[in-house]
């Protein structure tokens, strides 16, 4: 990762088509599965009768397994490649897809899921990690957030479009075509990703390890964390399950309706993905560093949330676009964290804090479900709107906290990003 990389400027277009676009294909995915719960909801607890708690364990189950393979997979990254990581375990992916369209109960679709997180667990961060091997440091979060606008086309292939195809079909083909689509993906990775020469770490296994005690022993990595998983958990927790649930129970929307909505929610995470990156590569050419950027965009989540914790359905369409829009500047972080460590690092810091927003996103969804369950169900077969103000409310005050905690940190602190070399660079 020390190695002199390659400006972007200077790279041919079919090498950019080929690092971007098959690692595109992969997170794309990676979002789909991610967020189609949040349509198939409503079959899954008729054909398998599963209540809110056990619908939040299952949905969250995919960020569980998610979570418990980062660490391993930053060495992995650092050790193999991107290329070759993400080729195979997209592969377990397709099988976890199988499984899950084939279930007949709830503890076949927990498997099937967690084969699923497990598999599209490097997705985001091979994409990372290629990225910091091909592009200088200061158009990581222009080329991160490019990679994200896939992501948010994966959820936006989640709303609309699997609403209209379990008209022809039912769930359970929904998965079966995301299975060959899987496969595919891996193919595509494993066959025309480029390798990058001198892009696989030379460290002992001993060494990758002490690198992953350095990257969680460092007072930066502290300071970004905690905000960052606040933020993004609650985005992922959210928009991946109980936003369309929301939807449904407290502004009363149809199916179609529900769907409609999610699929504006994707079109302003791609809106608010390209214009984060864009502004903060803007801004940093200024001296302006990601972080900052970063800060004023979770700082602009938080009073989007309060509408919606109070459930003020007048404005219900505009208040979950700015939902999806403003949650995406907590992904600038990832471009920042690495620029405060050694290069080497990078794959070890990206998923170090990647497993930390994973848990976190887990927890939150889990735990919503939870808090719903606590209510009665509604006449109508839905969740109480009581239940919805309680679990975003206590979402929302967690990110309060961590906010402060970024302020507070800050003075003793501040975040000072590194050249390639490990030198200060003359911006930022």
């Amino acid at each position: 990762m020390d190695q002199e990389v390659t400006p972007a400027m200077t790279l041919r277009p079919t090498t950019l088509l080929r690092v971007f676009l098959p690692f595109s294909l992969g997170y794309f995915l990676s979002y789909l599965y991610r967020t189609v719960n949040a349509v198939i909801a409503p079959d899954l607890v008729r054909d398998v009768g599963i209540d809110a708690s056990s619908l939040g364990l299952l949905t969250s189950a995919y960020l569980l397994a998610f979570a418990a393979f980062q660490l391993p997979l930053g060495v992995l990254l650092d050790r193999y490649g991107p290329r070759r990581v993400e080729s195979t375990l997209l592969l377990f992916a397709a099988g976890g897809a199988f499984v899950f369209a084939r279930a007949q109960s709830f503890s076949g679709l927990m498997i099937g899921r967690i084969l699923i997180g497990l598999g599209v667990s490097a997705c985001l961060m091979a994409a990372f990690k290629a990225f910091t091997q091909w592009f200088p440091a200061d158009r990581l979060p222009l080329a991160n957030g490019v990679q994200m606008i896939s992501g948010g086309a994966g959820a936006l292939a989640a709303t609309t479009p699997v609403e209209l195809a379990l008209k022809v079909t039912d769930w359970r083909g929904v998965f079966l075509l995301m299975t060959a689509l899987t496969v595919i993906a891996a193919l595509c990775i494993f066959l025309v990703v480029p390798e990058k020469e001198g892009g696989k770490s030379g460290e002992s296994l001993g060494q990758q390890l002490a690198g992953i005690r350095t990257v969680f022993t460092s007072p930066t990595f502290w300071r970004i964390a905690p905000w960052t998983v606040a933020a993004q958990g609650a985005y992922l927790a959210v928009v991946g399950l109980w936003s369309g649930l929301w939807l449904r129970d407290v502004a009363g929307f149809g199916r179609m309706a529900v769907a409609n909505t999610l699929m504006g929610i994707s079109l302003a995470m791609i809106a608010g993905y390209f214009f984060f990156g864009a502004l903060a590569e803007r801004l940093a050419r200024r001296g302006i560093r990601p972080m900052t950027v970063a800060a004023y965009g979770m700082a602009a989540f938080i009073p989007v949330q309060m509408p919606l914790v109070v459930q003020w359905t007048a404005l219900t369409l505009p208040l979950w676009l700015l939902f999806g829009f403003c949650g995406t500047a907590s992904i600038l972080p990832y471009a920042l964290l690495p620029q405060n460590l050694p290069g080497h690092l990078a794959g070890r810091a990206i998923t170090g804090l990647n497993v930390l927003v994973f848990i976190g996103a887990f927890a939150a969804q889990w735990a919503i479900g939870v808090i719903l369950g606590i209510w009665p169900e509604t006449v109508a077969g839905g969740y109480a709107p009581a239940g919805y103000r309680a679990a975003f409310g206590m979402i929302l005050v967690l990110q309060v906290a961590a906010a402060g905690w970024f302020v507070l940190s800050g003075m003793i602190n501040p975040l000072t990003p590194r050249g390639r070399g490990g030198r200060t660079p003359r911006r930022g």
